[in-house]
C-alpha cells in the first residue's frame, strides 16, 4: 500500500510514496527533515502498515516525540518497532513485510562506510523494499555525506526533498526543493515553507529566490 504525504500543499504535486519505493529526505539543522521523517511514520501507523524506525538516537526520546506528534489518534497495538543503533551497514534485516521503514540519521548512521559499500547498502535496501512492497524515508543532513557519497545516494534512491534555510533580509527564509521525483517529476524551483515545531505546510504560491 502506498502512503500518502498529507502535508498541505505538498500532498497536491507529490501525493504519496509509493509502496517499494526508497525516498531521501535531506536538510540542515532546521527540525523540518526529521519532523517529516516522524511524520510519515505516523502517517503509515495511522494506514494500519507496520512501521520500523532506525534510529542514532534515544528510543524514549523518539517515542515521547511520536506521543506528542500524534496528538488524540489512536493508534494500533504494536504499530511501531524502534532500533536504536549507532552504524549500520546493512538494511535488508529492517525491511518487513509492507510497511515502512524511517530513518532519521541515515548519514549518521552510514557515515563510516565508503562509497561503494553505501552503494551496496542503499541497492541491498531498494531490493528487498521491491520484493516486500515496503517503503523507505531516509533522513539525511546536509554536508555529512562527500560529494561521491551524496550522488549515490541521490542516484539510487526513488524520490529525493531537500528542506533549505537561509538568513534572508526578513529573518530566517524556508525552502524546499524537489531534485528528483519516482515518476520523472521535479520541482526546479525554491518553494516556501512553513514549519514551527508542530506543524509543516507547503506555500506553492509563494517562491524564494
Amino acid at each position: 500500500m502506498s502512503i500518502p504525504i498529507e502535508v498541505p500543499g505538498l500532498d497536491t504535486i507529490l501525493p504519496e510514496i509509493g509502496k517499494g519505493s526508497v525516498v531521501v529526505v535531506e536538510g540542515s539543522a532546521d527540525a523540518a527533515k526529521g519532523f517529516f521523517v516522524r511524520h510519515m511514520a505516523l502517517t503509515a501507523g495511522r494506514k494500519g502498515l507496520p512501521v520500523t524506525f532506525v534510529t542514532s538516537r534515544d528510543r524514549d526520546e523518539l517515542r515521547l516525540q511520536l506521543l506528542t506528534e500524534q496528538g488524540p489518534t489512536v493508534l494500533p497495538e504494536s504499530w511501531i518497532q524502534i532500533h536504536e543503533k549507532d552504524s549500520v551497514e546493512h538494511l535488508e534485516e529492517f525491511v518487513g513485510a509492507g510497511g515502512l521503514v524511517a530513518m532519521d540519521s541515515f548519514s549518521f548512521l552510514t557515515l563510516d562506510l565508503s562509497p561503494d559499500a553505501l552503494a551496496r547498502t542503499l541497492r541491498g535496501l531498494r531490493n528487498q523494499c521491491r520484493h516486500r512492497g515496503t517503503a523507505a524515508v531516509l533522513g539525511t543532513d546536509r554536508g555529512m555525506f562527500g560529494p561521491r557519497a551524496e550522488a549515490i545516494a541521490v542516484h539510487l534512491a526513488d524520490g529525493f526533498l531537500q528542506f533549505h534555510t537561509r538568513e534572508g533580509a526578513d529573518g530566517v527564509q524556508r525552502f524546499l526543493r524537489v531534485p528528483k521525483w519516482m515518476d520523472g517529476r521535479f520541482i526546479d524551483r525554491n518553494v516556501y515553507y512553513e514549519f514551527d515545531g508542530k506543524r509543516l505546510a507547503i506555500d506553492l504560491r509563494s517562491r524564494v529566490l
